[in-house]
Order: C-alpha cells, then structure tokens, then sequence
C-alpha cells in the first residue's frame, strides 16, 4: 500500500477538455504540502492510451488516481470508467468523477460502473478550489492507495 511518507510523488490523471478546469485543477494542487505530479489528457480516447502506455504514452507514470470528467470528446467519461473498471491492470485505480453534471442517471450509471465518488464541479472559482483541495486532503492524506 502507498502511504504518503513511503512515496516520492502522487501520480494523478486529469481527463478533462475544459483548459479553463483544467488549470484551475492544476492550480489547487499547487499549494499542496504533498508532491503531486499531474497529467492531462483531453479526451477519452488519450485517456486510455495514457492508462495503457500506448503510442506517446509509452513512458507514461501509473496513476494512483484518476479525476474524469464524464462529458469528453471522442469517448466519453462513461465509456473511459467502464473500460477502467473493467480491465483487470485498471480497476484498482480509484477513480473520482469530477463532472457539471447533476443527472440522478450519470450519478447512478457513475456508481454502477464502479467509480470511487461523483463530484460535481461547481462553478464558482474558490468553491472548485476547495473541491479540488478537500479530493487530495481526502485521497491522498488519509486513503491507503492500492500498489501499481
């Protein structure tokens, strides 16, 4: 099990192709007292490349979480969790859904497919900081993160 004192750096990947979200997501784990290396990919489809370590993904860090956004281009979020969850070297990664939606049926198809916790993004600036800041006190201070 990862504890933060026996690790170098947290690996997070950020699927999401809101730049603005984006680098607000990067901003928040700026100030963080744990060192936190993050990725962004854009779309569900670069998603599981980076996952997989495929084509310019190849040297790619395996994450220890995966903050998705569940409306992407070419391949959704729905579509990127269920192939997480069901690819037996994924499935441990704790995914959390950061999304705008607030459908009961993306919340219920989110926990159907196994993710970790369904987070809406708010729209306010500070509020989203919060969000992002209470995701690593949560994640990466008291959860034990599985091994690679």
């Amino acid at each position: 099990m990862k504890t933060i004192t026996a690790i170098m750096s947290i690996q997070v990947l950020l699927v999401e192709d809101n730049p603005g979200d984006a680098q607000l997501t990067r901003i928040a784990l700026e100030d963080s007292r744990i060192s936190i290396h993050l990725s962004v990919v854009e779309d569900g489809v670069e998603a599981m490349a980076f996952l997989r370590k495929q084509e310019k993904y190849v040297n790619a860090a395996h994450p220890d979480i995966v903050l998705l956004d569940l409306n992407l281009p070419r391949k959704d979020g729905r579509e990127v969790l269920a192939e997480i969850k069901g690819d037996e070297n994924l499935k441990r990664i704790p995914v959390v859904v950061l999304t705008t939606s607030q459908a009961e049926e993306d919340i219920l198809k989110a926990y159907n497919l196994a993710a970790n916790c369904y987070i809406t993004k708010p729209v306010d600036f500070d509020q989203f900081v919060k969000i992002v800041q209470s995701i690593e006190s949560f994640w990466f201070a008291i959860v034990k993160l599985p091994p690679e």
